[in-house]
C-alpha cells in the first residue's frame, strides 16, 4: 500500500486552525492525551493495519 503524501485534506488551513484551538489552553500532559485518542480515534476509522504501519515509518522518517 502507498500513503497519499500530496496534499489531500479539503480546507486545511481551517484544520489546523481547529486543531491547534483544541490544544489551547491544555497542560503539556493534556495535550499529548488529546493527541493520541486523536490518532487512536483516526487509526480505528482507517482500519488498515498496513496503512497505519506505513504511517508510522512515514512520520518516522
Amino acid at each position: 500500500m502507498s500513503l497519499t503524501t500530496t496534499p489531500n485534506l479539503t480546507d486545511h488551513d481551517g484544520f489546523y486552525e481547529e486543531l491547534l484551538a483544541a490544544h489551547r489552553d491544555l497542560t503539556p500532559d493534556q495535550s499529548a492525551a488529546l493527541n493520541a485518542q486523536l490518532i487512536m480515534i483516526l487509526a480505528n476509522h482507517i482500519g488498515d493495519r498496513a496503512a497505519l504501519s506505513e504511517a508510522i515509518a512515514l512520520a518516522k522518517s
